[in-house]
């Protein structure tokens, strides 16, 4: 699979019916589509119906939409697709609130350092950032874990860019707040 750069010229070959284009995608894709979407959705099968019906969608569709990140693109989808399997399955709540209501967490092996001596260090700001509201941490996992740019983590989080920069900041004072 081509390094990050190189993505949209194989989604482009995809959109023109390439295969193998497409094959790679979704073996370069899978491990981080299920990476974040088992921190949006405990459900490991709804999540992997989830991902194979992106791309069966996607297959199908081949739509003219340009994509700037590929990541970024399908990281919303499957956020998006999460969303409306879960709004299925919980009637019984506000649908309004069901978004902030998604449990998103993080775990300890996303912020290890490969350094023994940072062990303690890692601990205490896990701990700080699941201390912090849902939405804050999605966006420390996706800035910081998934290094994405605060256009793509607008796009997936459905907010504008500025929303996206304002709400990190937030989530970093916070974390300065809770690991002093």
């Amino acid at each position: 699979m081509p390094d990050y750069k190189d993505d949209i010229i194989w989604w482009n070959k995809f959109k023109e019916g390439d295969k193998q284009a497409f094959d790679s995608l979704f073996r370069h894709y899978y491990p981080v589509l299920f990476q974040y979407g088992s921190r949006l959705c405990p459900d490991t099968f709804l999540l992997e119906d989830s991902i194979q019906e992106l791309f069966i969608e996607l297959w199908q569709s081949k739509s003219s939409s340009q994509v700037q990140s590929v990541k970024a693109y399908l990281l919303k989808s499957l956020r998006y697709k999460l969303f409306r399997q879960l709004k299925k399955i919980q009637t019984d709540r506000p649908v309004d609130h069901l978004e902030e209501e998604m449990n998103f967490e993080v775990s300890h092996d996303q912020f290890l350092i490969l350094q023994e001596e940072k062990n303690q260090v890692n601990r205490k700001i896990i701990d700080a950032v699941n201390k912090l509201p849902n939405r804050q941490k999605e966006i420390v996992f996706l800035k910081i874990y998934q290094g994405l740019n605060y256009e793509e983590i607008s796009e997936i989080m459905g907010i504008n860019y500025q929303v996206a920069r304002n709400l990190f900041h937030q989530s970093v004072r916070s974390l300065r707040m809770l690991i002093m």
